[in-house]
């Protein structure tokens, strides 16, 4: 009987961003190729689910493993990435890390049209609580973001934070593993 339920954290592969289509967006040629390691990473693993953001790029980044190990992609609307501001609110490239280190900074602020830190990290992690009920012991593939899984992993070890978020590549994928008793533990398994 597996005591600890793993949960494998997937950050999407490479994505050109497209100013409207947040939701809708795939993968670059180098990410189409990247979601193919992905597979090969974790094709061995025992996988019982995969779940995912409802966004394509997360979607697609786990795809071709889904496909291998013969199991459907479960889609979970809050997993979705924080919504750092409205659509009516532009954040220049020079204000952009500034704007996402004082979120990590300071758990309630929040963007015109956005989302704090403390908001998006409970819905996301209401979402991994109702996992380790319904699937405890099990091993769970999801595909996620950057922003929102920091915000996951930094529930369970508070040293998940902005700089974590800013070393992170696309993909990477990370292994925490979550004990009966919440005592949890976090591994890098790959990343470009």
């Amino acid at each position: 009987m597996r005591t600890r339920t793993v949960f494998y954290f997937v950050r999407h592969a490479d994505s050109p961003y497209l100013s409207g289509a947040e939701r809708s967006r795939g993968l670059s040629e180098s990410g189409r190729s990247d979601a193919q390691l992905v597979r090969d990473v974790l094709r061995t693993e025992p996988v019982d689910r995969l779940i995912s953001s409802p966004y394509a790029r997360a979607i697609l980044t786990i795809q071709d493993l889904a496909d291998a190990l013969q199991k459907p992609i479960e889609l979970e609307e809050d997993l979705r990435e924080r919504q750092m501001a409205g659509t009516d609110y532009t954040i220049d490239r020079e204000r952009f890390h500034s704007a996402k280190r004082k979120l990590y900074e300071d758990w309630d602020y929040v963007l015109p049209g956005g989302e704090s830190s403390r908001r998006a990290q409970a819905r996301a992690v209401a979402v991994l609580e109702r996992l380790l009920r319904q699937s405890a012991g099990k091993h769970i593939v999801i595909g996620t973001h950057g922003d929102i899984m920091t915000l996951m992993l930094n529930y369970f070890i508070r040293d998940y934070d902005f700089d974590f978020w800013a070393a992170t590549t696309m993909p990477d994928i990370y292994k925490l593993e979550v004990g009966v008793h919440g005592a949890a533990t976090v591994t890098r398994l790959w990343g470009n």
